[in-house]
């Protein structure tokens, strides 16, 4: 008896909470997934499974799962599946404006080839190109452009550009961190205690303290979820207690950081620590 034809698997698109500036989707296609078309966005994405290809500056591209893409505002693609297992693929668009008030003035990068496996970028997209239920604080989203810019620019070769930081406003914001860690922190807030524009004062901040306002405000968290969980404290109310959207949030920054779960650093040094 003949077998029966296996269905096509349906294609899909699914898009983050939508953010000033940045566009975030994860999506599957199988066969022609675009045809040619262009717009006024980066276009940044990793493909996770599959083969992605799509023409770009008159060559066809074929990304792999890890890869970066890049793809420069106004340039033509379009998009396909490599093979015929289909692909999966996250993509950002971030309008050029942020990425110019990030750079203060320095030509936008371009890489030619559309494709990379820069570590550079691997790294400075991880935020950035999370599931697109994970909720970003803005905060994060600025210190992930931020990073993505600079790396970007760093990948593609552009010139420095040498500015002066403001170390008052690095240490106002940063005393206001440690004052309001617990809660969502708002970007005018900051602004406005400081006197400086977000993007400068996230260098002003890398420069005086080696690290974004973010990052510096997720350590300052996770620090007291180690104390609290010593304590006796239940995940799920160390993580609202120190200002984490949930317990998710919080284990996702916890791994990243030391390495491990907060239940395996609390199993295996936790009694150590508390005798």
């Amino acid at each position: 008896m003949p077998r029966k034809p296996v269905p096509a698997r349906q294609d899909w698109i699914t898009h983050a909470t939508s953010a000033d500036g940045i566009e975030r989707i994860e999506a599957w296609f199988q066969g022609n997934a675009y045809a040619m078309h262009r717009h006024d966005t980066y276009a940044i994405g990793r493909t996770l499974a599959g083969v992605q290809s799509f023409n770009y500056r008159r060559s066809r591209r074929d990304s792999l799962p890890g890869n970066t893409m890049v793809l420069h505002p106004d340039e033509a693609h379009d998009g396909q599946a490599g093979t015929g297992e289909g692909f999966r693929y996250r993509m950002i668009y971030v309008e050029p404006a942020l990425f110019q008030d990030a750079l203060g003035g320095r030509p936008l990068p371009f890489l030619e080839g559309g494709v990379t496996n820069d570590p550079r970028l691997a790294v400075a997209t991880e935020t950035l190109l999370q599931r697109v239920g994970q909720t970003l604080e803005p905060l994060e989203q600025t210190d992930a452009l931020a990073e993505l810019a600079h790396a970007l620019a760093a990948v593609a070769g552009v010139p420095c550009l040498q500015g002066k930081g403001d170390y008052l406003a690095a240490r106002h914001a940063r005393d206001y961190l440690d004052a309001n860690l617990t809660r969502t922190v708002a970007l005018d807030e900051l602004e406005r205690l400081t006197g400086r524009d977000r993007w400068s004062l996230s260098h002003d901040f890398r420069s005086y303290y080696g690290t974004s306002p973010y990052r510096y405000l997720t350590m300052r968290r996770l620090g007291a979820v180690r104390r609290m969980l010593l304590l006796g404290v239940s995940l799920a109310n160390a993580s609202a207690d120190a200002g984490f959207a949930d317990q998710s949030h919080m284990t996702r920054h916890f791994l990243k950081t030391f390495g491990q779960t907060p239940g395996h650093w609390l199993q295996v040094g936790g009694v150590a620590r508390r005798g």
